[in-house]
């Protein structure tokens, strides 16, 4: 459930499925209905494990920077609905919100629709409203069949694979790029992070089918230290204001991904503006400081956990640091567990009232943990204000559980 979105949804009366349907063909027919408001503004899509909304949000600063309008759409909500849908860089208000789906509901959508379905249509009606100069779409799940993909975009990104979702999306690393992969379109262009070798080919072999030029990191343009380059350009004094070794690579894949937009859109391309974007870039959850020695990070499968791990040893090198944790039952817990008890000895989980099904409960993550110091804590804000006299405290474990701390947090910390 999306907070606030049923509210829409009840005003309006559009009705949704609470379910997840892999699949474009219910939201081609709602596209068609509203005259296709996804081809109405030059867009970037970015599907991937891991570096997307940091990747999207780099973007996004770079193109302001360059004095265009923007909009993005990302998942999942960091309080309630609004701030998945951003224009210009602030979330979308009720007002606009409401006009979306006025439009929506002169379609006749309800009931056509799964949940995340329909707030893609709205992303894409509110978007078309809008009508900034570029859009960065992040796709929900996989990449495919996820309801985003109906967009004909000047760039598609693909800054990581890692194993996530195996439900549906498989349980290697080959299924998962073949599903991140299906965002490459005929013709186009895209961009991709460094990878393991067999996701990479994958995605190679995609591009290749589809005849289009595809970029990597590493190969193609490459950051080193503060300067990045390709074949013609090179850019120094780049100092990425979102901590952490690894968004430097997604600094590398924002700056390929907005040379070609450039070239698209006319526009030039100018090195003190993309200092300035990258240095001045912020995203929510992203090792996140929200009080003095207090951190939050959406470490919520392995890959992301071993970045946030990397992360603390380069910000918080010789700190005690205690981990707060709660994760999804669908998550891989015991790798991520594993990874965080590299920098930490000390761990508190934290029971949760609400969506406890989907949760895997306090009690099953202690017998899972490692650590030499672990317990259970009523509260998040518990947990935070008992250890934060004692060292650095690090909140993490999955995104929709991080959304729900962190509106907490932000009220009574300083």
């Amino acid at each position: 459930m999306i907070p606030m979105f049923e509210e829409y949804q009840n005003t309006y009366k559009i009705e949704s499925a609470n379910e997840i349907k892999p699949g474009l063909e219910a939201i081609q027919v709602a596209m068609e209905k509203l005259g296709n408001p996804q081809l109405a503004v030059p867009t970037i899509h970015v599907a991937g494990t891991n570096g997307k909304g940091s990747t999207i949000r780099m973007i996004e600063r770079i193109a302001q920077e360059h004095g265009l309008t923007t909009a993005t759409f990302m998942s999942p909500c960091i309080e309630n609905v609004h701030d998945q849908i951003r224009l210009n860089g602030q979330s979308i208000t009720p007002e606009r919100m409401n006009r979306a789906f006025e439009e929506a509901k002169e379609a006749g959508l309800s009931g056509l629709l799964t949940e995340f379905e329909l707030l893609t249509v709205i992303a894409f009606i509110a978007i078309r409203q809008a009508k900034p100069d570029l859009a960065m779409i992040e796709s929900g799940m996989g990449g495919r069949f996820d309801s985003t993909n109906v967009v004909e975009p000047i760039v598609s990104v693909i800054p990581s694979i890692a194993l996530e979702h195996t439900n549906f999306l498989g349980d290697t690393l080959e299924k998962i790029a073949w599903h991140k992969a299906g965002i490459i379109k005929k013709n186009g262009y895209a961009v991709i992070g460094e990878m393991p070798e067999t996701a990479q080919k994958v995605i190679e072999e995609e591009a290749h089918m589809q005849q289009a030029t595809i970029k990597i990191n590493g190969k193609d343009f490459k950051v080193l230290d503060d300067t990045w380059s390709n074949e013609v350009i090179c850019m120094s004094g780049l100092h990425p204001s979102l901590k952490g070794e690894h968004q430097k690579g997604n600094m590398a894949l924002a700056i390929q991904a907005f040379i070609e937009v450039a070239k698209v859109l006319h526009i030039e391309l100018v090195e003190d503006r993309v200092q300035q974007a990258v240095a001045t870039t912020n995203l929510e959850g992203r090792f996140e400081q929200l009080a003095s020695h207090v951190w939050l990070d959406g470490a919520h499968n392995p890959a992301s956990a071993r970045s946030l791990r990397k992360t603390i040893q380069q910000v918080l090198k010789g700190e005690k640091v205690t981990m707060v944790v709660g994760i999804l039952k669908d998550k891989d817990v015991e790798a991520v567990l594993r990874e965080l008890e590299q920098v930490s000895d000390d761990f508190i989980f934290v029971a949760v009232e609400r969506e406890q099904d989907r949760l895997m409960q306090p009690e099953e993550l202690m017998k899972l943990s490692h650590a030499k110091h672990k317990q259970i804590a009523s509260s998040v804000l518990q947990a935070v204000q008992e250890k934060q006299k004692e060292g650095s405290v690090v909140v993490t474990g999955s995104l929709y559980l991080l959304a729900q701390w962190r509106s907490i947090l932000q009220q009574v910390l300083e």
